[in-house]
């Protein structure tokens, strides 16, 4: 059996936590060890908790490193210490499940120990779980576009979101897309969220029906980038900022402002950039909690499509039980042939 070095403990918050075989490589291509990725989430532990504390949390674990398999971990680890605090959130199906919620920085160098890379927070704190306090948007582009595609769809979404007197914050995905968080008031249950988001979406794909939409179905995409709706359907979710990615690179999800957004490239950052961008731009998203907006006109536009276009329901992801109003979720092309 390979060694991969004694443990160490880290100081974390007061919190000590034990770190197993810190010398194994996650990150092959590039040498990066479990020891950095523990190191990164020390290093980023206040604006990652500020991002998603108090939000139940899914991790995603790479046990094996980047090349291996992994696994969303939907409920809290056994084994996992007292000080490691959970929050009960309720599957599509209405089973219900005890999440990771982190309360305390040492979370983030634990859950890192245990081959965790990324954070997925539900857009909910744990004191109210059914009503989401941040919309998101998702500028998914497809297979043959790029990062650059998904900044220039980014940036009209920024419009969009003004109009409806929104303030969205960008973030790289980490991979090739990006990311807009918008603080809201917890006053909308998940269906009302993602009909703001679909709502947010038609009217971005209507000012650039070149370069984007809201289809679900692939073959209608037209090889446009993808505004991912159903992100905002319960139990689904993006990887939080900071979040290190499962990229050969190890790249990370990073906010930034909009200016920022336009002169960068999603592979400037990874676990050995992050340190010297935190501490030259420290948290680019703190202001994003002063002022939490509503989603009065955002619905009033999914009201008026459903009313005047004739564009209401879009299709839930086909792990879901059917929901009112939701059209058939069969490919329009097999539709065609029944």
């Amino acid at each position: 059996m390979p060694k991969h070095g004694d443990p160490v403990e880290y100081e974390v918050g007061g919190r000590t936590v034990r770190v197993t075989s810190p010398d194994k490589v996650y990150f092959p291509q590039r040498g990066i060890t479990k020891r950095q990725v523990v190191e990164h989430y020390i290093t980023v532990g206040a604006p990652l908790l500020r991002a998603i504390g108090e939000r139940p949390t899914t991790l995603k674990r790479y046990v094996d490193g980047v090349e291996g398999e992994w696994f969303y971990a939907k409920r809290v680890p056994k084994g996992a210490p007292d000080w490691v605090s959970t929050a009960e959130i309720t599957f599509p199906s209405g089973r219900k499940a005890a999440e990771v919620c982190p309360t305390e920085p040492a979370v983030f160098a634990w859950a890192a120990n245990l081959g965790t890379f990324d954070f997925h927070p539900w857009p909910v704190r744990s004191a109210d779980v059914d009503h989401p306090d941040e919309l998101r948007i998702d500028v998914d582009p497809p297979d043959r576009a790029g990062f650059a595609d998904a900044v220039e769809v980014a940036m009209v979404v920024r419009e969009v979101l003004a109009d409806a007197g929104l303030t969205g914050y960008p973030k790289t995905s980490g991979g090739r897309g990006v990311h807009v968080l918008v603080r809201i008031r917890p006053e909308w249950d998940f269906v009302a969220v993602r009909h703001a988001v679909i709502a947010l979406g038609r009217e971005v794909a209507r000012r650039i029906p070149d370069k984007a939409t809201v289809a679900w179905w692939k073959e209608e995409r037209g090889g446009r980038v993808f505004l991912d709706y159903n992100q905002a359907a319960r139990d689904r979710t993006v990887a939080s900022s900071w979040s290190v990615r499962g990229t050969p690179r190890a790249t990370v999800s990073t906010p930034l402002t909009w200016e920022l957004l336009g002169e960068v490239d999603a592979d400037d950052f990874d676990v050995l950039t992050i340190p010297a961008f935190l501490a030259e731009h420290g948290d680019l998203h703190a202001a994003m909690d002063a002022s939490p907006f509503g989603l009065e006109t955002a619905l009033e536009w999914y009201e008026r499509d459903a009313r005047d276009r004739g564009e209401g329901e879009l299709p839930y992801p086909p792990d879901y039980p059917k929901m009112p109003g939701e059209p058939k979720r069969v490919q329009p092309s097999k539709a065609r042939n029944d």
